[in-house]
């Protein structure tokens, strides 16, 4: 186990509970340890709720939401943010913290895409030249702690892999939502589709 892991989600997600139990849990451990900055700009709780709100209007299936609204768990769990002077000093790899804590819970719909977010900004730089440029400071600061551009390989496993298509989704709706002082909807309006992607058994 990952020895950054603060917050564990097997409590939060237990089958003992009713799914919409589980749902109302997971909300509260990310109301209650998404205050600190995601960057300069938004918290972790309001750059998940912006992910989530551009992926509910891009029309987006219930996988591809509960994704964008779950894709940095992994920094709510590491307690991973701005305000420390470590952060983006080394690469915790919350992507794959994220998905390894999520994957007894729900799908590969999900997890898949979660795990692929942080590859997938490295293939966007790797197919496009531009796409460096517009990324947050943040993002920037990461991107060569995560790997720096792909090697041809890299681009071809990536592609071979048959959640990229919604990574790359993924990876957009995370860009863009970085927006200071953006109102969008607040967590309950995912419980629906959260609980609906839940493994049930």
């Amino acid at each position: 186990m990952n020895e950054k892991i603060e917050l564990s989600l097997c409590d939060v997600l237990s089958l003992s509970k009713t799914p919409s139990e589980r749902v109302t849990s997971l909300f509260e451990l990310m109301q209650d340890h998404g205050q600190s900055f995601y960057d300069e700009s938004v918290t972790q709780l309001e750059h998940a709720l912006q992910a989530a709100h551009l992926a509910k209007t891009s029309h987006a299936t219930m996988e591809q939401i509960t994704a964008a609204l779950l894709h940095d768990i992994g920094h709510f769990l590491m307690d991973e943010h701005d305000e420390q002077n470590h952060f983006l000093a080394e690469d915790w790899q919350h992507e794959t913290v994220g998905a390894q804590q999520l994957a007894p819970f729900f799908g590969k719909a999900v997890t898949e895409p979660i795990f692929l977010h942080v590859p997938a900004k490295r293939y966007l730089c790797s197919v496009n030249a531009d796409y460096f440029n517009g990324l947050s400071r943040a993002s920037q600061r990461s991107y060569e702690l995560q790997g720096g551009l792909m090697t041809d390989a890299e681009i071809a496993e990536f592609e071979q892999n048959p959640f990229h298509h919604t990574a790359v989704l993924l990876r957009r709706w995370d860009d863009g939502a970085k927006v200071k002082g953006l109102k969008v909807p607040d967590l309950q309006e995912y419980h629906t589709e959260v609980e609906s992607c839940l493994e049930h058994s």
